[in-house]
């Protein structure tokens, strides 16, 4: 497989990953939604939700059309959010699935870099 074609496979691994991500974050935000009975995020709560899951979306979706912009924002949050967490709660997070949902910012990444290190340079 040339490098061209290892870019394009690596790209669309990360766009299908993003987008099974964001629809993952979506049904559950929207069955939390539909339950209404739970209590309301406190102020320190929104800063984890602005992180995650509300900023590696975000960074995700801006990786369509900017690779490696939206891959650091997305990564950059995820950072954030683990940082924040072990502040808040003293330890990690548990379980894999923060990562994985924001692991389409690592292929995005290298998309990106692989994109431009094989541009067309203009003479």
């Amino acid at each position: 497989m040339t490098t061209g074609y290892a870019t394009v496979a690596i790209r669309w691994t990360a766009r299908v990953w993003s987008v099974l991500s964001i629809l993952t974050v979506l049904a559950f935000a929207i069955g939390e939604m539909a339950q209404g009975n739970g209590p309301r995020p406190t102020h320190q709560e929104w800063v984890g939700l602005a992180l995650w899951p509300i900023g590696v979306c975000v960074g995700l979706a801006v990786a369509w059309l900017r690779e490696e912009l939206g891959g650091v924002v997305a990564l950059g949050c995820l950072l954030g959010f683990y940082v924040w967490n072990v502040f808040r709660s003293g330890h990690l997070p548990r379980g894999p699935f923060f990562v994985l949902i924001a692991a389409p910012a690592v292929f995005f990444l290298i998309a990106g870099v692989l994109s431009r290190n094989h541009a067309p340079r203009p003479t």
